[in-house]
Formats: C-alpha cells, structure tokens, sequence
C-alpha cells in the first residue's frame, strides 16, 4: 500500500519510523545481527523512550540471502509459513570490520555500513545489485494503531521488473501497484489467481517477501526508483536470490520453494472437454471422441466439467445418474480407446451435497468464530469449504477422490481455491489471513499427493486454477477464465510469461477463450497459440470447443498443430526435464534466453517455447503479426525460411501458420509418430540442424534414455550415442 503523499509528506493519519543508524552488530557464526535506534545515540540518555529495529542477516542457501526486518519481537509464531528447503548445508562467510559487516553466501554478499546512515547493499562478486537506503525501512502506524512494515529496494536505471505471479497486465511490472491477495478475477483486471511475492530483475537477481498474507508492492510506483514491499505486522522476513542470469534467479528460487514435478507425456497431448454450462451426456462425450477420431484429429485427454455431478450437489463426486448411467462402463470404454479421463473438482461442498451434513458433523468443514460451519451462496447454494489444515479433512476428501481413481479417473481439474474468507478460524489454529493465499497449496498438494501415491512419481498432473508461493510442485496450471477475443488472447500470454517468471515450469489455457463463443478466426488463431503451449486444452464455458463447431477450415488447422506438437515430443520433454531438474519453464519470456538484449525487455506478445523455438502468435483478423529476432540467423520451422536478427519483422499469416523460428546452431529432435505423445521417441528421429558452426558440438537428449553427441566439422556431421538406444537420421539445414 502506499503511504506517502508525495515524495516528502506521509499521507494523513500515518506515522513512521525509521533505522537512523548502526548501534551495534553481533556476528554469529553464520548471521549478522544489527541493532538500529530509531534516532541518532548522542548520549546515554538518548536510549531512553527510544524505539528500536532488530535486523538480521542470514543464508538458507547457497547464493540466498535472508533479511528479517523486526520492531517488536514478542508476538505468537504465525503460520502458515511457506515451506523452504533450508537444510542444505553452505559456507557461509561474516566479517565485521570497523567501516562495515559482511556477510557472503557463494557468489552474493550483503554489505552493512557501519557509519552515517542506513545504508545495505546486495552485490554479487563485487556487482551491486541493490541496496536498502535511508529512506527504505520504515514502520509505519495508523490512525488505529494499525502496524506496517515496508523495505524499499533501489531500481537502477534500465532495471526492470518481472514476476509477481500470473498478472495478466504489462509483462514488466515497473510503474505498477501490486497486492498479493488470491481473487477470482478473470483475466481482464489487475486481480490474480495465482500471486506470488516473488520477483525477477533484470539486472540478474530475485526478491521473495516470505509472507503468505497480503503484501502490497509499488514497483516505482511509491518512489520511482525503488521496489517498495510493505506487510502489516511488525516483521518483514525477504530474501534476495543471486544470478548472474534471470535463469540462474529461477534455479535458486525454485531450489529454495520447491522444483516442478516431471509431468507425464499424455498430459501434453490435446484435452478435450465438454464445457462448462453446456448440455452434454456420454452420448454427446462418445459422439465428441468418435468426431475427433474420423477426422483424424489425435486426442490424448477427454475431461468432464462441473455438470457430471448433479445440479446444486458440487461437489459430492457422484455422477449424474441421468446424463451418465455408466459411469465405470464409460470411463473403460474411453480408455479403451486410449484416452485418459479428467474430473473437474473443487473443494467447496453444497449444502445440498451429501457430503455436506458428513463434513459438519465430523468437523472437516471450514468455521465461524461462533463454532458455526461458514458458508455463503455465491458458487453455491449454501456452500461450505473443506479446512485442509485439519489432516483427517484432508483425509476424508481424499478418500472420494480415491473411489474416482479406483474407476479409473486419471487426474483432476483442480477448480477455484481463491475466494478463502478470513471471518473463520482454522482447525489448526492458522492465521486466516494468512492462509487465504496459502489455502491453494494444501488443496492442490493433497490431490497432488494423491495421484502420485496411485499413479507413481513423473504419472500425476492436476489441470489447477489458484496458486503461491511453491505452487509450481504440483502442475499444470492454466490461465482461468479469459474472453473469447485477441485482446484476451494477448493478455493470456502475458499472464503465462508472467506466471513463468514466478518459477513455475508449465501453463496453459484454455484454447479459443472461456467466456463466449469465439469467431472462427478467433479460434483457429488460438489453436496454433494452445499446440505451441506447454499443454493445450480445448475449453469454454456455454459453447463446445470442437473445431467442427466452428468450420472445416478449424478442422484442417487443429489437425495440422496437433500432429506438429506431437512430432516434437522429443524436444518439448526435454524442455519438460530441464523445468523439473533446473526450474527453468518450458514457456519462457524472451528475456530468460536473451538477458544481454535490451530489446527482449518488453516482449510480452511472444515467448520461447524451451530454449530453441520462437514462438509469436498472431493475435489478429488479417493474419498481420510482428515480432522479434534476436541476433543470429533463425529459420521457420514451417516453411525453411531463414531470417537474421536483431531486427523486428513484420508477416501475414494463414490460419495454418504462424511465426515458428529456430535458433542458430540448434538441434530439434523430430519423432518418427504424431498421432499420439506417448512413443519411443527415440526410435526413428529426424534430428534437424539448423545453421550449424564449423566445430560444433551439440548434446541432444532424443528420449527419457537416449543422448546423441553430434558434430559439425568440415561441411560434414560426426554422430555418436552417448547414453541409450537411438535409431536416428541427422539433417543439417545451413
């Protein structure tokens, strides 16, 4: 929030304090502590009725440091708290000198001065990254003795700012007033199913604000050459991640709160869904797959949205005996026909579901101060929410599920999980405000949990909507309830690039927009947009998604995008593997490839998909679209075409086409099958070689097992299998 009415003044009805300077530092083993009066010490009296901030320096990991900002120190633990994974041990390095203290974790070191004002500064390896200045901390009281606490990192010139979770405004957030607080918002506002208090600077380093509650960033937008965060309370825990890249950024963060599962191939294959509102049967389900199946259309994935329970009973988990009287006979009819099954959930319970009086009577459902069940019509009628801080709820909610998956269910659409109330107390006694944000990660992580218990590790995916801080473990996540227009198109992207640059691995939406029926040039646009995404699911709400729905034209278009993402299945699970192992997303903003170019600062109407492929959707009627080349020769893998950056390029494009180049030098393992995404991948693969140098040498993973080495020397290829079984041809296109 803000509290400054300008640069000079606070805003009426605020008070501050601030450190004025260093009394004294005890160096520990492995932390500093620096003890800073709110004014000067001239003399003894001056300690007197003089307030006191207590900061303290530390490493949870290599190339992390922590920093907790704290006025009073006396108040109960709060929690829920993210889970970190703080137990690796790392040198950690203090010195106090008589100028300044230091303390060093790898590459990156925060510098206190010792002398004259407040003054700490993050450098790696000598480079300054930012500092906290004089005016930077600051505790703030309100007129109703309301406390809060903000830090104000400084924004260099040129630094920009990435992250914050899905936002689905301008990719960089510089100039932008953010409030981490989880909304069912759609994609049009500046609310956000996903926040996360994280961000990613161009300049090569990342900030976490380690709080699950509400806290506001100006980014520039307070003073506008710093990064203001601000938390109520009297404790401000953040810490700063080292690079030197925003890749290496993402690495430590994702090491630190948790790496992306390794998802399984049929999940990147197309989804098929019935739609939200609209009428549908195992009639209308059969006549759907059998229409994809005569056109040749390859579908991996058929789910089945809120309306295969009953009206004014979600959720329950019953099946609507009416549209599905078979429900375990046409689960096995569809996996007979190879596909797999997915169940749209979520976690609140109607008054009118059975499971509601169960829920009451056993304590699982979430509570009123005054002991009552808290409920509310919105959604549903009567609706209460399941408390997963209470591990028999959690339990008991996984236990319907299990009956699902023992039918044959293979994941589940993990719905909603934002609008948490904080008018409730929670079983284990967790600070509602809090847990509002936090709620996403119990829910997902016990369905999650599920599925891996059932399925084996690498074999579970949920399709979920909300998320925080350590949400990337338990993918995949779409984009929730956009438009069927460009404008929704492009603001889907910018969500997933943003999305991307808050570490996690995987994103999707839905393909032809949720709210409405799209414009078959709508459509077909988006298709080439979905198949070139991390997952791709043909989704709306009160129209079906089937591209016969629309024209033959859409039919040709889905065809021929499909086909294409299947036959990359060897590079796009390469890509997969390098998000569960490093982090690093499949879907990537432009500058996590390209962070020497000033010009990759602002893309945010393409992306690249890995770390090779450039994508750039066409988001208009006519098939116009430009877009960016990095330096180097790139080549549509489409059509050959080779262009050379840096330089902006301006194109008309088909519905069968759009900008798909490859990088110099790159390899793109092609499969030999693009009619389904589970195959041996490595078993008659094209590996294409786009521009190569004379005496490259390139590391290809072809399969989950199979590494070629290929070299370029002398206008010929050397090829050798370096791991596995690989049946190969190499094509060099110069």
């Amino acid at each position: 929030m803000k509290f400054t009415d300008g640069y000079w003044q606070l805003r009426p009805g605020l008070t501050r304090l601030r450190p004025a300077e260093i009394e004294s530092v005890e160096a520990g083993e492995r932390e500093l502590v620096v003890f800073a009066p709110a004014r000067r010490i001239e003399r003894r009296g001056d300690t007197l009725n003089q307030p006191q901030f207590t900061m303290t320096f530390s490493s949870p990991a290599r190339g992390v440091i922590g920093v907790h900002i704290g006025h009073h120190l006396g108040g109960r633990p709060a929690h829920p708290s993210y889970r970190l994974n703080t137990g690796t041990e790392h040198p950690v390095k203090v010195e106090v000198g008589a100028a300044e203290a230091r303390l060093t974790s790898g590459e990156l070191s925060v510098v206190i001065a010792l002398e004259g004002p407040w003054d700490v500064r993050f450098e790696q390896d000598g480079r300054p990254l930012t500092n906290s200045g004089e005016r930077s901390v600051g505790l703030i009281t309100d007129a109703e003795g309301n406390h809060y606490l903000h830090e104000q990192l400084a924004l260099g010139v040129g630094e920009t700012i990435y992250g914050l979770g899905e936002r689905f405004g301008p990719l960089v957030k510089n100039g932008q007033v953010v409030d981490s607080w989880n909304a069912d918002g759609g994609t049009s506002s500046e609310q956000a199913y996903k926040n996360v208090p994280f961000y990613l600077s161009s300049k090569g380093y990342g900030v976490l604000v380690d709080n699950p509650a509400l806290v506001s960033f100006e980014v520039g937008s307070e003073v506008t050459s710093r990064n203001q965060f601000s938390v109520q309370g009297q404790e401000l825990q953040y810490y700063v991640f080292a690079g030197p890249t925003p890749k290496d950024v993402l690495r430590r963060y994702t090491d630190l709160t948790g790496r992306p599962a390794r998802v399984p191939a049929w999940s990147m294959g197309l989804w098929l869904s019935t739609s939200f509102t609209t009428d549908y049967t195992e009639e209308t389900t059969a006549s759907f797959v059998d229409g994809m199946a005569e056109r040749d259309l390859p579908l991996s994935v058929f789910h089945f949205d809120c309306f295969w329970m009953r009206q004014f009973h979600w959720c329950d988990f019953v099946w609507d005996p009416i549209a599905f009287p078979d429900p375990a006979g046409m689960v096995r009819r569809l996996k007979d026909r190879g596909l797999r099954v997915s169940l749209w959930i979520n976690p609140y319970i109607a008054q009118r579901s059975v499971l509601f009086e169960e829920g009451r009577r056993l304590g699982y459902l979430l509570k009123r101060p005054d002991g009552s069940v808290w409920q509310w019509d919105l959604w549903q009628a009567g609706m209460a929410i399941v408390d997963f801080t209470n591990p028999d709820a959690t339990a008991w909610f996984r236990s319907k599920l299990q009956a699902l998956i023992d039918l044959g269910v293979d994941c589940f659409k993990t719905d909603f999980g934002e609008r948490i109330p904080t008018d409730v107390v929670w079983h284990d006694g967790s600070d509602p405000e809090r847990m509002h944000n936090y709620y996403p990660q119990l829910y997902n992580a016990a369905v999650f949990g599920l599925l891996e218990e059932n399925r084996g590790s690498g074999e579970a995916v949920l399709f979920a909507r909300s998320a925080t801080v350590g949400g990337q473990q338990f993918p995949v996540h779409w984009g929730g309830d956009c438009e069927s227009t460009f404008e929704a198109m492009a603001e889907s992207l910018r969500g997933g690039l943003s999305l991307a640059a808050s570490g996690f691995g995987y994103w999707s939406h839905d393909i032809g927009g949720f709210e409405g029926t799209p414009d078959p040039a709508i459509f077909k646009r988006w298709v080439a947009f979905g198949l070139l995404s991390s997952h791709s699911r043909l989704h709306g709400s009160s129209s079906y998604r089937v591209p016969w729905a629309f024209d033959e034209e859409a039919v040709d278009v889905l065809r021929k995008f499909t086909k294409l993402k299947l036959s990359l299945m060897p590079y796009l699970t390469a890509a997969g593997e390098e998000a569960h192992r490093d982090g690093v997303p499949m879907m990537r903003p432009m500058l996590l490839e390209f962070p020497d170019d000033p010009a990759a600062a602002y893309l945010d109407r393409q992306y690249m998909l890995g770390q090779d492929l450039l994508v750039a959707p066409v988001m208009s009627l006519d098939g116009e679209v430009s877009f960016y080349l990095p330096g180097g020769r790139w080549t549509s893998l489409l059509t050959g075409e080779v262009l050379t950056g840096p330089g902006w390029v301006q194109q008309t494009h088909g519905f069968d086409s759009v900008p798909l180049y490859v990088r110099e030098g790159a390899v793109i393992p092609i499969g030999a099958v693009d009619d389904r995404p589970e195959y041996d991948w490595a078993d008659g693969a094209e590996l294409r070689w786009f521009q190569p140098s004379e005496g490259q040498v390139v590391t290809v993973p072809v399969g989950p097992d199979a590494t070629v080495e290929l070299a370029y020397r002398g206008g010929k290829v050397e090829s050798r299998v370096l791991e596995g079984t690989c049946t190969f041809t190499v094509e060099v296109r110069a």
